[in-house]
């Protein structure tokens, strides 16, 4: 897709991204590849999308200039569409698996527990409670244990925002 140009000339393109209902890209290179496309993921079986369920926007993949070198980066997957801002089906699950999660931990109260899932939702988007959620979760994932903690990070750690991510998890 022809997404900006240059004296009337279009310089740039857009491929589209195919990713799992669980956060596998499977390419992102779905438009000039054709032949990379999978209907299932071959990580976890669950089917692929290439747009938003919500609103149909498509997902982007890489982005190639006329003439110029591109080196395929690995991003990251985007977590909220760009086109209505509902979470991709990736994020949403991440979300309840982490709040659901939550209420297992046996080393938090009940009004510990209601913090921690509340805070989630300012962890995965850059917010002006960002800051207090970082603390939140730092105190509340201590008092939780180190298997509840470790096992809070394995499902955050691809969801939170880089500024999240290095305050809760430095190394």
């Amino acid at each position: 897709m022809k997404t900006s140009c240059l004296r009337g000339e279009e310089h740039e393109t857009a491929d589209t991204a195919q990713v799992c209902l669980n956060g596998h890209r499977v390419t992102s290179t779905y438009d000039s590849a054709p032949e990379s496309r999978r209907q299932f993921c071959t990580m976890c079986g669950a089917p692929t999308i290439t747009a938003c369920p919500a609103c149909g926007a498509r997902i982007k993949g890489d982005y190639r200039a006329e003439g110029v070198f591109n080196l395929e980066a690995d991003l990251p997957l985007p977590l909220f569409c760009d086109g209505c801002g509902k979470p991709y089906p990736w994020t949403a699950s991440g979300l309840r698996a982490a709040r659901e999660l939550a209420d297992e931990i046996e080393g938090l109260s009940s009004q510990e527990r209601e913090q921690l899932k509340h805070s989630l939702d300012d962890l995965v988007a850059d917010t002006p409670r960002t800051g207090l959620a970082v603390v939140r979760f730092k105190k509340l994932a201590a008092k939780a244990g180190q298997g509840a903690a470790q096992a809070l990070k394995q499902i955050l750690v691809a969801l939170v925002t880089d500024a999240a991510r290095k305050q809760i998890w430095p190394s």
